[in-house]
């Protein structure tokens, strides 16, 4: 129903991030919605999934249309629904979820919250052969540190706010306990946290 959405960034949650357009605020859900933190007041292209079912209306929303393509992929492995494709693609490495279902991986894609053997097995399954229109390559570094304000100001509030992203996404008290002691050795933006939180979650 809409490819996209422009307008501007007006709040940032750990769970949705709301867009104005024309007066119209849209709530969308994204992957990681701190990579919107830095262009609050600022207009973005925001491109859409609208998700439609019986007990949910939503709309969930990516950078890119790539992104958005994979999700919809995701939706269609019998086990995943939005809130399990968000986490795969909150990792921000495609290119690893990508290669893990090319190459049978299933010690690999068990590791995002709600996958276990039986959805890891169902992905291979129904995406083996079938990402090819997905090019890894293409897909941006969406947590490039360098392009990134650190602020060092804001103290903790930052890894707090990163550890609601996360459990926004599935991930377990206990799991985020274990590598909050390491995340609280360095001063980082919101989505940084969430980046180097999920690379350890996934190792």
């Amino acid at each position: 129903m809409y490819e996209f959405i422009k307008g501007t960034v007006e709040f940032v949650g750990p769970e949705y991030i709301v867009i104005e357009n024309n007066g119209i605020g849209y709530q969308i859900a994204t992957p990681n919605p701190f990579i919107y933190a830095g262009k609050m007041e600022t207009m973005v292209t925001v491109f859409t999934y609208h998700y439609v079912r019986e007990d949910i209306f939503a709309l969930y929303g990516f950078e890119i249309r790539e992104e958005k393509k994979l999700f919809t992929k995701l939706l269609n492995v019998s086990g995943i629904g939005p809130k399990g494709a968000l986490a795969i693609l909150a990792s921000g490495e495609v290119q690893q979820v990508v290669t893990a279902v090319e190459n049978e991986d299933e010690s690999f894609l068990v590791k995002f919250p709600g996958v276990g053997k039986k959805t890891a097995r169902q992905m291979i399954l129904d995406l083996k052969g079938k990402l090819q229109d997905i090019v890894p390559d293409y897909f941006p570094n969406l947590f490039n540190a360098d392009q990134l304000e650190l602020h060092t100001q804001k103290g903790n509030s930052n890894l707090e706010e990163a550890i609601l992203a996360l459990k926004a996404l599935g991930y377990s008290e206990k799991e985020i306990k274990k590598i909050t002691p390491e995340l609280r050795k360095e001063q980082m933006s919101t989505d940084q946290y969430i980046k180097k939180a999920l690379q350890r979650l996934l190792k």
